[in-house]
């Protein structure tokens, strides 16, 4: 018995340094937001808000079509739980959704990006406002909604931002790993 004690203790320590290594690479924590944030940044060229309490956006587009825009960057474990949506303005959310849990499933810090999404808040809130849903935490979003959001992988006909061969590169390789 103790024996899984001292294994689950080494474990517990090799997860705390890796924690510790990813944020001195991310210059934030380990915490699933913050690695979104970071590789939003670099995949997207947003510039952050200089304090990680910015109400209502993370950062702007610094180029391409969306330049100037604010957006708020979400990472979930699986999009299809909801997203949080904020009462503060922002322009886009871009939200990393790795891949949907089966039922009953629990699975804890897997991190995967399976798909992203850009919502245009404007359009969203008056989507979710007109079906009568409410709007904050963990708010409900319908499958044809993330459909129609997607921008990565490229399986949507019309996205609402196309990525270029370098953003889809940078994003899949936080995809599943190759067995």
């Amino acid at each position: 018995m103790t024996e899984k004690l001292h294994q689950l203790a080494a474990l517990l320590h090799g997860r705390d340094d890796l924690d510790a290594r990813i944020a001195a690479l991310t210059g934030r924590s380990a915490r699933p937001g913050d690695i979104g944030e970071f590789i939003a940044v670099q995949v997207f060229d947003i510039e952050l808000a200089s304090t990680a309490i910015q109400a209502g956006y993370d950062g702007i587009f610094r180029s391409g079509p969306l330049a100037g825009r604010t957006v708020n960057v979400k990472t979930y474990g699986d999009a299809f739980t909801g997203i949080d949506i904020s009462p503060h303005p922002c322009d886009f959310y871009l939200v990393f959704g790795g891949p949907p849990r089966p039922l009953g499933v629990v699975r804890h810090h897997q991190w995967q990006i399976s798909a992203a999404y850009l919502f245009d808040s404007r359009r969203l809130l008056e989507t979710l406002t007109t079906r009568g849903v409410k709007i904050g935490i963990a708010t409900s979003i319908r499958r044809a909604d993330l459909d129609a959001a997607r921008i990565y992988p490229g399986t949507n006909g019309s996205p609402p931002l196309r990525l270029t061969p370098e953003q889809t590169a940078l994003l899949s390789l936080f995809g599943a790993p190759v067995m």
